[in-house]
């Protein structure tokens, strides 16, 4: 295994292997991590002389090779720990439930709804543990550094928003979108859940910055285009504000690594087993807590 000694790392979503083939985002290739659920997608250290941090991207490093159901969540989160890491910022481009939402723009949401199902979404699969608590869902440390990193950056944000991850990889229904929508929902995706929750049950401080890349289904009238992205559910104009919110990404990033060396701890997710271990249900190595398929 390969010693890091960085803290904090990044989970990209959406266009993150773009970054990557372009050579916006780069570092040291540590490979994929072998872990007790398989193997992670590869885990690249990217350093210069202010910042130290572990990169993954969710959904490959050469382009789309695996949708948000077949995401290996468990093996992604296990290496990031492994390596050191001890705060996960995520990035995902969601669709918009609320329009008042603009395209391109980017949400810290701070609640979540589950709709997926069959995935693997715990650690502590047949054990006596893991009834962890889920206010907040997101850390409040980290989103207090993401916030004051956009403002130093002159980017606005909505910070605050429920994200209801649906299963995919298809689209939802207008039907489900209006469910989703009277649940009070604001944006759906499908890719925080259970990333947030195994972050959690390792006792890691977890946030995400989304960016809107589109209106969900029936919340705006948009006409079927074989052969565009969503089949037309985003167009032309939607793409271009879009690509220019993945592209500033690099640079929040690095700033959020930066900034977060600085950032007073508010928030629990240290401790979230903590009862446990005074219990002596699990001892202090994280790696004999969690079960091994």
């Amino acid at each position: 295994m390969v010693n890091s000694k960085a803290v904090f790392a990044v989970i990209g979503g959406s266009q993150a292997y773009d970054l990557l083939l372009n050579g916006s985002i780069k570092g040291k290739r540590l490979g994929e991590i072998n872990t007790p659920y398989g193997l992670s997608q590869p885990v690249y250290l990217v350093q210069d002389a202010d910042t130290e941090m572990l990169f993954l991207s969710r959904h490959g490093e050469k382009g789309y090779s695996i949708t948000a159901p077949f995401v290996n969540y468990r093996a992604n989160v296990y290496a990031l720990k492994e390596l050191g890491a001890r705060q996960i910022v995520s990035w995902s481009g969601p669709g918009a439930i609320n329009e008042k939402y603009k395209i391109g723009g980017y949400v810290l949401p701070d609640d979540i709804i589950d709709e997926t199902h069959g995935r693997e979404s715990t650690f502590y699969k047949n054990l006596g543990i893991g009834f962890i608590r889920q206010f907040p869902v997101f850390c409040p440390t980290l989103r207090e550094c993401i916030l004051h990193t956009l403002q130093s950056l002159s980017v606005n944000a909505i910070d605050k928003g429920a994200y209801v991850c649906t299963q995919g990889p298809r689209l939802e229904t207008p039907a489900e979108i209006r469910k989703y929508k009277s649940y009070g929902g604001d944006l759906v995706g499908m890719t925080l859940a259970p990333e947030v929750f195994l972050a959690k049950e390792l006792e890691m401080c977890y946030a995400s910055l989304c960016y809107v890349t589109n209106y969900a289904e029936g919340v705006v009238s948009r006409p079927f285009k074989a052969g565009e992205l969503f089949e037309g559910l985003a167009d032309d104009s939607d793409r271009k504000v879009v690509k220019n919110a993945v592209s500033l990404f690099p640079q929040i990033i690095k700033k959020i690594a930066e900034n977060i060396k600085q950032q007073k701890t508010i928030c629990q997710c240290q401790s979230l087993m903590e009862r446990y271990k005074r219990r002596g249900d699990i001892g202090p190595d994280w790696h004999s807590w969690v079960a091994v398929p």
